[in-house]
């Protein structure tokens, strides 16, 4: 069966204006965005969310900046991070952002066992007191659009203010980025695949 089409397709790079390759600039800095662009030895291939953001570049460049803050200069701790994101993907069962995810979890000290005990949430897996926290607060979030007083108490004996916010923003980002990647039908990327994370639950 033939990947659905989406419904808001990426925007190939040679069809970008100045105002996308200045908003890539504004994302990820001068020189990793140069090197996206031109395709260089050991650089990734252009994602297609980032693609697909390009559609709006206004709106992709501030955004990128923002997103790098939480990825790339972070407070929390990025096994946490990936914790919150993982789990707001199985969630939403965004498959873009699980399947990418996954990915990413094995360089914050996320195992595969561990990664298919994301599914059942804070009370599977042998989590430490305070990543079942994160869980419950994400699945608390994601619920009632509030971590529960109870949460926040333990949360806040072991996060900083700094790092509770943060906390809040990955949940609030990763979910708002599951509503679109699903609603645009963000197809994966030729190097991702599917095969190699464990299936999310059907809708």
């Amino acid at each position: 069966m033939s990947a659905p089409v989406p419904r808001i397709a990426p925007l190939p790079v040679e069809e970008w204006g100045d105002d996308a390759v200045t908003a890539l600039r504004a994302g990820f800095g001068a020189q990793a965005a140069d090197r996206l662009l031109a395709g260089a030895a050991g650089s990734p291939p252009m994602p297609n969310v980032l693609t697909t953001l390009m559609r709006h570049p206004a709106m992709a460049g501030p955004f990128l900046a923002y997103n790098n803050v939480l990825l790339r200069a972070p407070t929390l701790e990025p096994r946490l991070r990936e914790l919150v994101v993982l789990r707001v993907a199985w969630r939403t069962r965004s498959e873009y952002e699980w399947v990418q995810h996954v990915r990413m979890a094995d360089r914050c000290g996320i195992t595969v066992e561990e990664i298919e005990a994301v599914g059942a949430g804070a009370t599977a897996g042998s989590w430490s007191e305070l990543e079942a926290d994160v869980l419950a607060a994400t699945d608390q979030l994601l619920d009632g659009f509030r971590i529960e007083d109870d949460t926040w108490a333990r949360l806040a004996r072991r996060l900083d203010e700094r790092q509770l916010l943060e906390l809040l923003f990955v949940a609030g980002t990763y979910t708002c980025l599951a509503m679109a990647f699903n609603s645009v039908g963000l197809a994966l990327d030729p190097e991702l695949d599917s095969a190699a994370a464990p299936p999310l639950p059907e809708r």
